[in-house]
């Protein structure tokens, strides 16, 4: 028989629980920085913030990036989130055969985010900037769905990368990609002048929240089923 030491045994779960930290302080770090600006938002407050970098971009915009941020900002439009989200549910159901817990919280991680940034939209009724319907520039301001949606769907595919065979140096551009595709997505919102920063950030911080919710509750359900077999 394979024989252990105790730091073998103890590896895991002193790994296990420094995740669980993490993730504690992200969910309550994300969480805090939304309920103050909401908080601020829910009062009508104008920011700072939002003045000095609408002044920012506005010093910035040229004609070929204002074709590579409409590009951008695409990549974080529901119809694109929604053929992505299919595409990936597909591949997990196939990669992930009698696993489905990924599917499952994948499908409520998407579906759940998009009923939470609706719903908090009309409850806080913010006017955008301006209105642009080409650019998904229509509705309520606060939170940017353009910010919540990528942060969930790119944040979840980065899981999968981390979760994955794939070598390291492979896990860490891939990553690094898509963190940096969805930073620059928010920001393309305020570069189009159809959200406000403080909305972008706003939406970061509620799709981390709630994307880590779900990969907590997700790990411990397949932790779970691991012991159980």
């Amino acid at each position: 028989m394979p024989s252990f030491t105790s730091h073998q045994l103890l590896k895991p779960v002193v790994q296990a629980f420094l995740y669980s930290v993490a993730a504690l302080i992200a969910i309550g770090g994300s969480f805090y920085i939304f309920v103050e600006l909401a908080d601020e938002v829910a009062e009508q407050e104008k920011f700072a913030l939002d003045r000095m970098t609408a002044d920012a971009v506005a010093s910035i915009q040229t004609g070929w990036l204002d074709t590579a941020m409409a590009v951008i900002t695409e990549i974080g439009s529901v119809a694109w989130l929604t053929t992505g989200s299919i595409l990936l549910a597909a591949f997990i159901f196939f990669a992930y055969r009698r696993k489905w817990w990924r599917l499952l919280y994948f499908a409520v991680a998407m579906i759940g985010i998009s009923i939470l940034t609706k719903s908090l939209k009309l409850t806080f009724e913010r006017q955008r900037p301006d209105v642009l319907q080409q650019h998904d520039g229509t509705g309520f301001s606060f939170p940017s769905g353009h910010s919540t949606g990528p942060v969930v769907f790119y944040g979840f595919i980065v899981y999968l990368v981390l979760r994955s065979s794939l070598p390291r140096a492979a896990k860490w551009l891939v990553n690094t990609a898509l963190v940096l595709l969805t930073l620059l997505i928010g920001f393309s919102r305020v570069y189009l002048n159809v959200h406000y920063i403080t909305d972008v950030i706003g939406g970061f911080s509620l799709g981390l929240c709630w994307l880590t919710v779900c990969l907590l509750v997700l790990e411990f359900s397949l932790w779970r089923k691991k012991r159980r077999a």
